[in-house]
């Protein structure tokens, strides 16, 4: 003979458990007159073939057709009230389920006009918190008939809804300020990320309580590794490429140009070619120069070489294809140091 539940409860709650079922695989038989015991910082769902009958909140309830009405409609009354019956009770933690964390596995991109390539990479981190606020609802669209629903259970879902609503807030909020200003904006972008992701927060029972960013800042990605990730064309990718060569060669003017990993791809993917191209008009030594002659920039391209030589870029190919200049070949293109450069011109 099956067993009728005369008490239903669940005193022991996980830190990280949202959702309970009773009994965790089956169903329960009860019976009119049975008790449900649902402690403060729970509800419990009342569910039976599949429909949500009621929602019970904090206290000791007794079932009867008075607090689960609609359980009178789907028994009917053909064997009096105290009829045993199958049924499943879904406890639902009400509360707030803090420190939470988010993060950005890949950069997301901004506009960043003025500066550079007009474009940079941003990568945070911080921490989010959320309660459920339609028991119901949640334990209907989202939990199912599983015997117990846990944080990580849901949690790529949220994040993945946090980091839509911060890349949409992000880009909105790049057309109006400079990445250096919009940095400096972590509580302003986080109070916008909770209020955007409210309604896809309700549409599955829960509420978004806080949305906090502990830090953003330009990505550490290499051009290499964003070329793999698919977010560089090749001609941003080369323009990276040559601009990372420069920035090293003039940091290590007796080592020539290479290429390093950390380009600094976030404020420093708009500026670091500009800056490069930059310094190629300043005086090498100090001080200007007051005969007119050409300033040898640290890097050079064969066309900029030809142009301190005074001859054609194709003399200029010629010496590099003949070995006669050293040069080194990123991509398709050539670039040439100072010291190179000089040496070739001291035969």
């Amino acid at each position: 003979m099956a067993r009728i539940f005369d008490v239903v409860e669940y005193p022991s709650e996980m830190a990280d458990e949202i959702v309970h079922r009773f009994p965790e695989t089956g169903v329960a038989d009860l019976r009119f007159g049975s008790q449900v015991i649902v402690r403060e910082a729970q509800r419990a769902v009342f569910f039976r073939d599949g429909h949500a009958l009621d929602v019970l909140g904090p206290g000791r309830h007794t079932i009867s057709t008075a607090n689960v009405p609609l359980l009178t409609d789907l028994l009917g009354r053909a064997f009096g009230d105290r009829t045993p019956f199958t049924a499943e009770v879904y406890f639902v933690s009400m509360r707030e389920f803090a420190d939470r964390k988010w993060g950005t596995p890949q950069p997301i991109f901004v506009r960043n006009p003025g500066m550079g390539l007009g474009l940079a990479l941003l990568q945070g981190f911080g921490t989010y918190s959320f309660q459920v606020r339609d028991p119901q609802q949640f334990v209907t669209q989202i939990v199912g008939a599983q015997g117990m629903y846990r944080t990580a259970d849901i949690e790529n879902r949220l994040r993945t809804m946090l980091l839509s609503k911060l890349q949409d807030l992000l880009g909105e909020t790049a057309a109006k300020v400079d990445v250096t200003a919009l940095i400096g904006l972590t509580e302003e972008l986080g109070a916008g990320v909770r209020a955007k992701a409210q309604d896809d927060f309700a549409a599955i029972g829960l509420t978004l309580k806080s949305f906090y960013i502990a830090n953003l800042k330009p990505s550490e990605k290499s051009a290499e590794e964003l070329r793999a990730m698919g977010v560089l064309d090749m001609d941003t990718y080369t323009r990276l490429q040559a601009a990372d060569a420069m920035r090293d060669a003039a940091q290590n003017p007796s080592g020539g140009a290479g290429l390093t990993a950390g380009i600094g791809a976030g404020m420093g993917i708009g500026n670091v070619l500009s800056q490069s191209l930059q310094s190629q008009g300043q005086p090498q030594g100090g001080g200007g120069s007051s005969t007119g002659a050409p300033v040898i920039p640290a890097v050079m391209t064969p066309s900029e070489a030809a142009a301190i030589l005074k001859v054609s870029e194709e003399d200029v190919l010629a010496a590099i294809n003949a070995g006669d200049l050293k040069a080194r070949k990123i991509g398709s293109a050539f670039r040439i140091s100072k010291e190179a450069l000089e040496e070739f011109l001291k035969g």
